[in-house]
């Protein structure tokens, strides 16, 4: 199964392949020099208007809340 992965090359180089799961080492795309898999970091959103997540969807409402109290406050004034 290919994927998304990140290599570094010794002179400090990430770049990222989609290439298959049994590939360690790729050719550097910047100075040729071999590259090796590492491990990134997955960036992970939560939705927080969709309610699959009831604590980050109270987190938000009551975020929202603090705002726009902030906002009226302003435009109060």
């Amino acid at each position: 199964m290919k994927r998304i992965y990140d290599f570094r090359c010794p002179e400090g180089h990430v770049v990222e392949k989609y290439i298959d799961d049994g590939i360690q080492n790729v050719p550097c795309e910047i100075c040729k020099q071999e590259s090796t898999r590492v491990v990134s970091c997955r960036g992970i959103l939560l939705d927080p208007t969709s309610g699959d997540f009831p604590s980050t969807t109270m987190r938000w409402a009551r975020d929202r809340q603090v705002k726009i109290k902030a906002e009226r406050k302003v435009a109060e004034a």
